[in-house]
């Protein structure tokens, strides 16, 4: 049975995930096993994909495909790896699956203020 959320429980379920220990204020973090997290708000059936904000809880990404059998997932992730210069492989959806509330993780070693600042970059472009 869904859960039901209140007016008062609306802080994003990336941003409850980054808030535990360890995790630095912002949507991107290190993660605990040396790669980085980001908090992504997932925005699917867009027409192109592009970061389109970076607030202090998690970054809007409009995704040029549907929500459905996971490809606004597979978009997600090739399309991260675009901005950050990574391999593909190197870039995976680790919360929220079925949810517009995502965490994907980075398993390269740059430092959360390098993809935060890529980030950013794409979305003033």
């Amino acid at each position: 049975m869904p859960r039901k959320v209140g007016p008062a429980g609306r802080e994003g379920a990336a941003a409850r995930i980054l808030s535990g220990k360890g995790a630095s204020s912002g949507p991107v973090s290190a993660g605990r096993d040396g790669g980085v997290t980001i908090a992504v708000r997932a925005k699917p059936g867009a027409r192109l994909s592009a970061v389109t904000d970076v607030t202090s809880e998690a970054v809007s990404v409009a995704i040029a495909a549907p929500p459905s059998e996971g490809e606004a997932n597979a978009e997600l992730c090739r399309y991260l790896s675009k901005v950050l210069e990574v391999k593909k492989s190197e870039v995976v959806l680790d919360k929220g699956a079925k949810s517009r509330e995502k965490v994907v993780k980075i398993l390269v070693s740059m430092t959360p203020d390098e993809v935060l600042e890529k980030l950013k970059k794409e979305a003033s472009s």
